[in-house]
């Protein structure tokens, strides 16, 4: 089967030749030059590939010109990149290695890949320097046979499975050009168009709004490292002239806080996906920069699915080109030309989501209110904290194996700023007063990524229950709210 990919990378980087693709904060690349980077780093992948076999590349890194230039190398070597969190800590990163049957992982230097890589190949100025700051490794191989690609599978990307696992989902060339064209027609995106990114690549927030679809008109992608501060966004935006921004409810809340007098006078709107934004930090943002938020919604198995245009009101818009969108009672069901195949590493259980008329159910509650769509809640369990879904019941268990734990619940609850965020309570033996909310945090930090790890955590002799014996969790956020006793 032809892949689609690297045919349309090679047509928009010759097309817009010497204009401005990508930048960060080492400096920029034109498309000409960002085609030769990749076909440089094509050619440095090639060394490494099996005959007969397509060369599985994990990406491990934070937003540069270096990882796009990764990514379109490995799909000019006919390989398939897989865009894993950078937040993914050294368990989840291991066990993503072995489920997918990984080859080599492209990854920051300092990074720590020790339980995954079992020799460096190149990076931070060894070899021809085809990957730039970035360095690739050759994966240690699991004695498990590896799950086989399908054939059209161009692009995996990773979401929070049921089992605590990240699933890889599948992506074919068309679905991920689909995504970007749909996105681009959508929301009026343009090549006079500077898009500043705040939001990981290998979030479908970042990757369907801009990579791919910046591309396709020529626009311009503009990517900050580091820690998203209010100062930082200021300062890029300033650099670049931005004309969009791109980023998570939790930035909006961050700028909002900070209140700043400029820095936004080319913006012509801001992005927010991947949690709720709420109703009146959307407002104050506007109030204070004078840029409208858009909302967008989106679901990583389907690709984006609505956009508000005009940046008024709560909702989230209405279905993009491409987009089917059924708000029933029993929950939110889609079906969109971006969809997703399946799960690599979980046979069957994204079929068990897309019913007989192809729709896939997204866990979402809503309705369509003169066509725009409002989410109400959450028909699954899984909690949604800065873009990122948390299986609650995998944070709970391994909170039950540290010492002293007689049990645990996890859940969602709200910040001191009103913010998404994971919230623990934890039943504590009375024969181990050494056990801290600190000393927890320091248990599941140990094997989960930082973004698992409760943000909010109390403990009490026991779980308050319902009368079936279940945790009641009204109780438990009535808990929350009381002061901490010493």
């Amino acid at each position: 089967m032809t892949a689609v990919l690297p045919g349309l990378f090679t047509d928009v980087l010759a097309r817009h030749g010497e204009r401005v693709a990508v930048t960060d904060a080492d400096g920029s690349l034109g498309y000409a030059e960002l085609a030769d980077r990749a076909r440089a780093a094509a050619d440095r992948l090639a060394r490494y590939a099996v005959p007969g076999e397509r060369l599985r590349l994990g990406l491990y890194a934070t937003n540069s010109a270096d990882y796009v230039a990764g990514l379109l190398g490995t799909l000019f070597a006919g390989g398939v990149p897989f865009l894993a969190d950078s937040a993914f800590g050294p368990y989840d990163l291991q066990r993503i290695a072995e489920d997918c049957g990984l080859d080599l992982l492209l990854h920051a230097p300092g990074a720590d890949v020790s339980t995954v890589v079992a020799e460096t190949l190149d990076g931070d100025g060894d070899g021809d320097g085809a990957f730039g700051g970035l360095a690739v490794g050759r994966v240690r191989r699991s004695e498990a046979p590896r799950p086989r690609l399908l054939d059209d599978t161009e692009v995996c990307r990773f979401t929070s499975g049921s089992t605590g696992r990240p699933n890889c989902i599948e992506f074919s060339g068309a679905a991920v050009s689909a995504a970007a064209a749909n996105w681009v027609k959508g929301t009026g995106l343009s090549a006079d168009d500077r898009i500043a990114c705040f939001a990981a690549l290998s979030n479908g927030l970042a990757f369907n709004t801009s990579l791919l679809a910046a591309f396709l008109p020529g626009a311009s992608l503009h990517l900050s490292t580091g820690l998203p501060t209010a100062s930082r966004v200021v300062r890029l935006l300033e650099s670049t002239e931005a004309t969009r921004l791109v980023a998570f409810p939790a930035l909006y809340e961050s700028i909002v806080r900070r209140s700043p007098k400029e820095g936004f006078g080319a913006v012509r709107t801001a992005i927010s996906s991947g949690a709720p934004l709420r109703e009146i930090v959307r407002q104050e943002f506007t109030r204070l920069t004078g840029v409208p938020i858009h909302n967008y919604y989106g679901v990583a198995e389907t690709g984006p699915l609505t956009y508000a245009p005009d940046g008024a009101g709560s909702g989230l818009g209405a279905p993009l080109p491409g987009v089917r969108l059924l708000a029933e009672e029993q929950g939110i069901r889609v079906r969109s030309e971006s969809m997703g195949s399946r799960y690599l590493n979980a046979p069957g259980v994204f079929e068990e989501r897309v019913d007989a008329e192809g729709y896939y159910r997204t866990g979402d509650q809503g309705h369509l209110l003169d066509g725009t769509l409002h989410l109400t809640g959450r028909t699954s369990r899984m909690v949604n904290v800065g873009g990122r879904k948390i299986d609650p019941i995998e944070v709970a268990d391994v909170l039950r194996t540290a010492a002293g734990v007689l049990d645990a619940v996890a859940f969602e609850a709200e910040n001191q700023h009103g913010e998404p965020t994971l919230a623990a309570v934890v039943a504590v033996a009375a024969v181990e007063p050494g056990v801290t909310a600190q000393s927890l945090r320091t248990h599941c930090a140990a094997t989960l990524p930082p973004f698992k790890v409760p943000g909010i955590l109390r403990l009490v002799d026991r779980i308050p229950a319902n009368s079936i014996g279940k945790p009641s969790v009204e109780r438990l956020r009535r808990l929350l709210a009381e002061p901490q006793s010493n």
